[in-house]
């Protein structure tokens, strides 16, 4: 029997008095009166504690918004983006709705079942993490596979800016090779502006220092001043940030109806990198990439060496072992040799010469002198001969 039952009883049956049954139980004469009240008016049962609990909670979640707290954990999902707690809190906000604290809407999904259990899944903070302090101060680069709708393997190339992460290149290929690599590294230059820093992997066409040489990609950088970083071999964790951005691309991609060739590929990226940079926030920084990269001053590689600046272009050599270069608003012609003719090649335009480079060995192929009365530029490394012309038969 509970205790106010007791006292109750006892004053009904025992006839003792309010004070002496506080002073027995060890309670306060008022509580006794209240129990008495109470016995009054519903007996026995009556005396029982009461729950404190508020007959009303002013900050209790509705039931619309519980719904669409699942809603949007279903829609992101089968969208391929981003659907925690963070992320339904922001579409919320945007929505102009009530938003719960991040435990809340994670219990809400729990209460659901639309959260799949991951007990073997590391926790965050065991990660080291580091950040660019300034947008172009380091960018990331890799490629990942993807597979199109009749099972061809294609690559997926991109360059993420390690600061803001904004996506500033996303490219679909049959295969990334050197030329891949600096024709986009190049437009995204005249885009965005030269990084003081990369950071890739250690894949061949990002570098050839493990078999004692450079490639173009390489000689670019140099040429460039910009600082060349690559991970530790067999640790892409160095890589962490485009290693993880691969699973929201293809998790995104996985989402989208099935690109039969690589031109229906492209326009799917193309899309991706407009949500990804636009319309959704960072967790990293509660922001759009695109406004944590225009938030901020741009870092830039140090000076070059020399006051003039090198003017960088590819192209590929003719089947007459030729190029082709406009110069002070004249064209000039190269001859590299017919042993070269079909090369993808990368040109540095010096101050007083051109380099012809292979960038996939880092090869210099040919180097000519400027000379704007001339009209062909012949290899200055090679002994006076006959110009290139169409192969003999």
């Amino acid at each position: 029997m509970s205790k106010p039952r007791v006292i109750v009883l006892s004053v009904v049956q025992q006839n003792l008095s309010a004070a002496q049954a506080a002073e027995k139980f060890g309670v306060s004469r008022q509580w006794v009166y209240q129990l008495l009240a109470r016995y009054k008016t519903g007996g026995l049962d009556a005396v029982e504690a009461r729950s404190h609990r508020p007959r009303s909670n002013p900050h209790r979640i509705s039931q619309a918004v519980r719904d669409r707290i699942v809603t949007l954990r279903v829609q992101l999902t089968t969208a391929g983006l981003d659907a925690g707690p963070i992320s339904i809190a922001w579409h919320l906000e945007a929505e102009q709705l009530p938003c719960p604290s991040r435990a809340t809407i994670h219990r809400i999904l729990q209460a659901a079942q639309v959260i799949t259990p991951q007990p073997r899944k590391r926790p965050r903070s065991s990660y080291r993490r580091f950040q660019a302090d300034q947008p172009n101060e380091c960018w990331q680069s890799d490629f990942t596979h993807w597979r199109l709708a009749d099972s061809t393997d294609v690559e997926i190339l991109n360059w993420l800016d390690d600061h803001s992460r904004l996506l500033l290149s996303c490219t679909a290929h049959h295969r990334v090779t050197g030329p891949a690599v600096i024709t986009t590294f190049l437009a995204t230059i005249s885009r965005y502006g030269p990084p003081a820093s990369t950071l890739t992997d250690n894949g061949v066409v990002y570098t050839a220092r493990f078999v004692g040489g450079s490639n173009g990609f390489e000689y670019l950088l140099r040429q460039l001043n910009i600082t060349q970083k690559n991970g530790h071999p067999y640790h892409p964790q160095t890589q962490g940030k485009v290693e993880r951005f691969h699973q929201t691309l293809k998790r995104w991609l996985a989402g989208q109806p099935a690109a039969t060739t690589i031109a229906e590929l492209q326009p799917q990226l193309d899309a991706f990198t407009v949500i990804y940079n636009n319309e959704r926030r960072h967790r990293a920084h509660g922001r759009t990439p695109t406004s944590a990269y225009a938030s901020t001053l741009k870092a830039a590689p140090p000076p070059a060496q020399t006051e003039n600046p090198y003017r960088v272009r590819t192209d590929t050599i003719d089947a007459y072992g030729k190029l082709t270069l406009r110069h002070a608003g004249r064209l000039h012609h190269l001859g590299i040799g017919i042993a070269h003719s079909a090369t993808p090649v990368l040109i540095l335009v010096h101050p007083s010469t051109v380099d012809v480079i292979n960038p996939a060995t880092g090869e210099l192929l040919s180097r000519h002198d400027i000379n704007p009365a001339q009209n062909y530029w012949r290899d200055t490394q090679k002994k006076p001969g006959r110009w290139p012309g169409p192969p003999k038969p």
